[in-house]
């Protein structure tokens, strides 16, 4: 890891929100990087500076009762001992169905949005310093081989110059505390990173397309396998990208 990598994911490693993947590599960096390791205590201790402060105001009693004054007078108005305690049950159930569904979403979202946004911190990695590609060359049958015995599955490549997306070789990454293949290839002057991972599941799952961070991710499974495609271009190019790799995979598997 160069010292610009580690440079953005100090603040990170600070406030545990690395994976144990980049965890590791970062604090490897800092161990045998004397300039990164000061960098990170200069952090750490102004961030400790900063818990201690107590950076708080108070404001004087007079602003409050200059604010109420110029507020309007709530409405007198009388309710039977029937009507409040009917409108409690009412509010304790209506809050406990918003709390539910509230657990529900988190519990559904918190891990795709925490996937996704590795994925995002991969693309944006690879496009600093030198980490695009470990083995670059447009030849497919390069690429392929490239990583047998280094993932515990065999990502498809397949050549897409002939349709707009040339292949500039591949490299290994880390999403969700796991190592996976990316196989990268270039639109005219934009990057698509194509992230592939083992799949949950060996039935194909309906492909979705998110955005993030300014990001277009297409994520769909294939086959046993998962992969995400991002980039900075348009979601119909990226579509189009994902549809003429879908093919050509599925033409190759058949064959």
């Amino acid at each position: 890891m160069s010292c610009a990598e580690t440079e953005i994911l100090l603040h990170a490693l600070l406030d545990g929100e690395l994976d144990v993947g980049h965890a590791r590599d970062v604090e490897t960096h800092l161990q045998g990087c004397p300039r990164c390791a000061a960098q990170f205590r200069a952090h750490r201790e102004m961030q400790q500076a900063m818990s201690a402060a107590q950076l708080r105001y108070t404001a004087p009693m007079s602003l409050r009762r200059r604010i109420e004054m110029t507020l309007p007078s709530a409405p007198q108005r009388t309710s039977s001992r029937r009507s409040v305690l009917k409108g409690f049950v009412m509010g304790t159930a209506l809050s406990t169905a918003m709390a539910a569904s509230l657990v529900i979403a988190v519990i559904r979202t918190d891990p795709d949005q925490r996937v996704l946004g590795d994925v995002v911190s991969a693309h944006v990695r690879s496009l600093q310093g030198d980490h695009l590609t470990d083995v670059q060359t447009s030849d497919q049958h390069t690429v392929k081989p490239w990583f047998n015995g280094k993932l515990d599955i065999a990502p498809p490549v397949v050549d897409l110059t002939a349709q707009g997306f040339t292949l500039l070789g591949g490299r290994l990454d880390y999403i969700d505390g796991k190592t996976v293949a990316s196989i990268v290839y270039r639109r005219r002057t934009h990057v698509i990173n194509l992230f592939v991972t083992q799949g949950a599941v060996s039935e194909a799952q309906g492909a979705r397309l998110e955005t993030m961070q300014g990001f277009n991710i297409r994520r769909w499974s294939a086959q046993g396998l998962e992969f995400f495609a991002i980039s900075d271009i348009n979601a119909d190019e990226l579509q189009e990208f994902a549809d003429k790799f879908e093919a050509a995979f599925h033409s190759s598997s058949e064959t």
